[in-house]
């Protein structure tokens, strides 16, 4: 792997890990596109996609990790909700991140594609305001938050990602979680769905060592930056950005998919 490839991997994980401490979300919802295109624009190899969702499976392990690390002190993170949640996606990761290997490259991007889509509909949905909730007022409906996480959790982990860009849409629109909780709640979730995935893409081989290792180290150093960031912003600005980037990506993947048809 030469230098300028390693400075290229750095940004592509620098930039996700600190949407995804901004937004709580993992972050591969801007990786794995970026992993995809990016280095064959600029000359470099051109990794497939089991081999992208390996990587970003990895570099969410890390990254929310980071991200939750910094939030621990906030009181923000609503553990009775990650425990029903938690508990479900990463049985599901776990099966989706392993049953990837048969899927094809196209399928793998068809599924993050409507994934993708889910998400951004949910976002544009009218929301409840209820950021005025503090954490220990939050309650929840928790049978769909089982139900939602497992589905989430078997879909995400095929495309080597934690889940938590549709996650988040789920919590502040269906289940109704205040959007500070919503952040810090759903990174603690990613993360645990991660171990799934990231255990189910190294039994199927798609973990490549060095490039996963540029990531992680660029998720350490960026996920508690964007979680600093977030404290600052509007609950409002925070929607907005995170809504603006799904779309922004939903639209690339599927016109991508469809030119290929």
């Amino acid at each position: 792997m030469t230098i300028d490839l390693m400075i290229t991997l750095f940004v592509i994980g620098f930039t996700g890990s600190f949407i995804s401490g901004l937004v709580g979300i993992g972050g591969s919802i801007i990786k794995y596109p970026m992993l995809l295109y990016i280095p064959p624009a600029l000359g470099f190899v051109a990794y497939t996609a089991h081999e992208v969702s390996g990587i970003s499976a990895v570099q969410v392990f890390f990254a929310t990790l980071a991200a939750v690390w910094a939030l621990r002190k906030d009181k923000l993170i609503h553990y009775q909700l990650v425990l029903y949640m938690g508990s479900a996606i990463i049985v599901g990761s776990l099966l989706g991140g392993y049953g990837g290997k048969y899927l094809s490259a196209d399928a793998i991007n068809i599924v993050y594609a409507i994934l993708a889509t889910i998400a951004v509909t949910i976002m544009f949905l009218p929301k409840k305001r209820i950021d005025e909730q503090e954490q220990s007022e939050v309650t929840f409906h928790k049978p769909t938050a089982v139900l939602s996480a497992l589905i989430v959790g078997v879909s995400s982990g095929i495309v080597g990602a934690a889940g938590a860009f549709i996650l988040v849409p789920i919590m502040l629109v269906i289940l109704k979680i205040p959007t500070r909780v919503t952040i810090a709640s759903s990174l603690a979730i990613t993360f645990l769905s991660s171990i799934g995935s990231t255990v189910g893409k190294w039994m199927a081989g798609d973990i490549l060592l060095w490039p996963s290792v540029v990531m992680v180290f660029a998720s350490i150093m960026a996920a508690p930056i964007g979680t600093k960031v977030s404290k600052r912003l509007n609950t409002r600005i925070l929607q907005t950005i995170l809504a603006l980037l799904i779309l922004g990506t939903t639209i690339k993947i599927w016109v991508d998919i469809l030119l290929q048809k």
